[in-house]
């Protein structure tokens, strides 16, 4: 008998689709985020326009070291992410790029990221950029992802970073201001990540990550979001007298606090009858937890001009 015969076709990616999966690498979404929190505090720190030029070899320096620190922590959870739904469509789940050439492709990242920030801005941005960097690789992602329900509270500090970066570009030392919007985003981490950990609870769960909401009831997470929401609005109001910001700046974060702290609150509010996803509905203050920061250092950006 004639033995079947076996495809041997091997999936070839388009230079196209390369190019697209190490672009995906990079998590632009994140960096996005990132970038959010750098540039309204140039703006504070020079009190107005900040130099163009600066701005660029900030941001570009920035981009490449989140953009290093997401491709390491791809290869650090590259079997975690085929297993999860939500992250199975990543470039080294799906095999477009190999583990070893997305760990080179990270380094070299890192390592022009470096050699930009210290040759076009300063040394104080380019060691803080690199010390995000090997903290989120490292402490979050090595360390504290795997062991402990509180990974996201401590490793979210990786991401607090670029408020003293932006910072440090335009006046060369730290202050107080860029300090109080570290915290601000160290806060509001858990609330916004804890939001999207409840949706995609089945996932972690699945994968073996302790994340929160994977160990612990819905409403027992909906309490220590509220708490972090409250939190978060009562730091980022301490920039008032801080900075100096004048009237503004207050009025749009106290709105801005109430709607975010009412959407946690209402996700208590629901935890108490059900535990269900569709009841719970978490992705409503995710989204928003979105918003709320984006509003907020838009606002930050407009302290020189209004305050």
């Amino acid at each position: 008998m004639t033995a079947p015969l076996v495809s041997t076709t091997v999936f070839v990616p388009t230079v196209r689709e390369t190019v697209r999966a190490y672009v995906e690498l990079t998590k632009p979404r994140i960096i996005e985020l990132l970038l959010l929190t750098t540039l309204p505090v140039m703006f504070l720190a020079s009190g107005g326009v900040p130099s163009l030029p600066l701005v660029l070899a900030t941001l570009v320096g920035g981009t490449l070291s989140a953009g290093s620190a997401n491709a390491l922590n791809c290869v650090v959870d590259a079997d975690i992410d085929a297993r999860m739904r939500r992250t199975r469509r990543r470039p080294l789940a799906r095999q477009m790029v190999s583990r070893r050439s997305a760990l080179v492709f990270g380094i070299v990242l890192g390592f022009v990221s470096t050699v930009i920030l210290v040759v076009q801005v300063n040394w104080q941005s380019a060691l803080l950029a690199l010390a995000a960097n090997v903290f989120y690789v490292v402490g979050y992602t090595i360390w504290l992802k795997p062991r402990t329900t509180q990974n996201i509270v401590w490793g979210g500090a990786a991401g607090c970073f670029p408020t003293l970066i932006g910072w440090t570009a335009v006046d060369g030392s730290l202050a107080w201001p860029p300090v109080v919007l570290f915290l601000v985003v160290f806060f509001w981490t858990p609330p916004h990540f804890w939001a999207l950990a409840m949706r995609y609870r089945e996932d972690y769960a699945a994968a073996g990550v302790p994340m929160l909401p994977v160990v612990a009831t819905a409403h027992a997470v909906a309490r220590q979001i509220l708490g972090y929401a409250v939190a978060t609005v009562a730091t980022s109001l301490v920039l008032w007298p801080v900075a100096h910001t004048g009237v503004v700046y207050p009025g749009i974060a106290v709105v801005l606090g109430a709607v975010f702290v009412g959407q946690a609150a209402l996700l208590l509010r629901r935890s108490r009858s059900s535990d269900e996803l569709a009841a719970l509905q978490p992705m409503r203050l995710f989204h928003f937890s979105n918003l709320y920061l984006t509003l907020l250092f838009i606002a930050v950006a407009l302290v020189p001009f209004v305050g």
